[in-house]
């Protein structure tokens, strides 16, 4: 399985056939990984949408999230884009297209979707060896983890983003799958949309064994139902590593930390 989405990645990134020169990371995720690859040297420029990593902090922005400098990209004149596509308006994606300048479209759902990714990238950089030495480390982090936390029947876990409305993550959300490693399972893993609205309603119907957020103010107002499994038990649960929203090579540790606080015992 590995094998084959490794290849669908690479038949899907328009990158070039010799390692490139100039790149430009349109995602905080996607730079991240470039860095973990010991390729930060090859980086042009960046698009800001939160803290860099300090190797990137003098580099030249092309926009902000959402936002694309289209004249001051073309102006770095990159000879590889590394796009996560919610990072920029379909507009621009139309412009980008229009740019011929050879791209890499990534957008894991999974963690074994992530490892393919990162060797990928090596590939394009031309630091291939790097990438299967890095993606073999975290394949072998991640099926620990799987063993060390492994449940006959998994936890059942509500993952809150936003509490007005009431947002959470859906099946197809990286997210849930690192609870999948932890031994857990997302009550709305069978929603399609990555952030789908709910209801309390809907929550209390499923009845959460436990509540992870990242607002104790947001966990606090849990108590307001007491027979929900997760207020009863006091499994109510902050979050507090931003690791779980980048999906690049670090997301495996933040994953870590996240069966640590489910499931502490083990």
């Amino acid at each position: 399985m590995r094998a084959v989405w490794l290849a669908v990645l690479l038949l899907a990134a328009s990158g070039p056939a010799v390692a490139v020169e100039r790149v430009v990371s349109l995602a905080p995720s996607l730079s991240e990984i470039v860095v973990e690859l010991g390729s930060a040297d090859l980086m042009v420029g960046v698009l800001d949408a939160g803290e860099r990593p300090a190797e990137l902090k003098s580099l030249p922005s092309v926009g902000r999230y959402g936002q694309l400098d289209m004249e001051r990209l073309v102006s770095l004149k990159p000879d590889l884009l590394l796009l996560w596509p919610g990072s920029v308006g379909p507009a621009q994606r139309d412009q980008l297209k229009r740019l011929n300048i050879p791209t890499y479209v990534a957008e894991p759902h999974n963690l074994q979707q992530l490892t393919a990714q990162i060797e990928a990238i090596a590939a394009q950089l031309g630091r291939a060896e790097r990438g299967a030495s890095l993606a073999g480390d975290l394949r072998r982090r991640l099926d620990e983890l799987r063993q060390r936390y492994r449940r006959d029947t998994p936890l059942r876990v509500f993952y809150q983003v936003w509490d007005r409305p009431l947002y959470t993550i859906g099946g197809g959300q990286i997210i849930s799958d690192a609870l999948e490693v932890c031994g857990a399972r997302n009550v709305f893993g069978d929603q399609t949309l990555p952030a789908p609205q709910v209801s309390v309603e809907a929550v209390l119907q499923r009845n959460p064994e436990v509540i992870l957020a990242s607002d104790q103010v947001q966990l606090d107002a849990w108590q307001a139902w007491p027979q929900v499994a997760a207020v009863a038990q006091g499994q109510l649960r902050l979050v507090t590593d931003k690791g779980l929203e980048r999906p690049s090579g670090q997301m495996i540790e933040a994953t870590a930390k996240l069966c640590h606080l489910i499931a502490p015992e083990r």
